[in-house]
């Protein structure tokens, strides 16, 4: 079992930067994509970006590329996510996904979730 904690999350304005960072423990293994998810408030979760478990491979959704950055320190067993130009449709619970065999988009691959940072961007 692989237990996930995120942290990083806060209140930001539109335009500005916030790095999250899920630092996992237990039986892990850097031998998995690992991923990051978001739930905006009223609606469900979505995919936002994945990285492969050498962290030579890299997906986003469309909405966030150029401007986050998913990557993984597996000296450290963390994977961060670099969110820049932060706009309020940012705003959401960010949670962070350990398991899959590849970096998938597809929640139902991941076996281990985090319990999410809350992120919200308003001036």
């Amino acid at each position: 079992q692989v237990q996930l904690v995120e942290s990083g999350g806060g209140l930001v304005q539109p335009g500005g930067s916030l790095r999250l960072s899920c630092a996992a423990s237990g039986r892990t293994s850097s031998g998995f994509s690992m991923a990051w998810f978001r739930q905006p408030p009223g609606k469900g979760r979505e995919f936002v970006a994945a990285i492969t478990a050498s962290g030579g491979s890299t997906r986003y959704t469309d909405s966030v590329k150029g401007r986050f950055a998913i990557s993984r320190d597996n000296a450290k067993n963390t994977v961060y996510l670099q969110m820049n130009g932060l706009k309020p449709e940012d705003t959401a619970v960010y949670f962070c996904a350990h398991g899959a065999s590849y970096n998938t988009g597809i929640p139902t691959s991941y076996n281990s979730w985090g319990r999410g940072t809350q992120v919200s961007v308003s001036s």
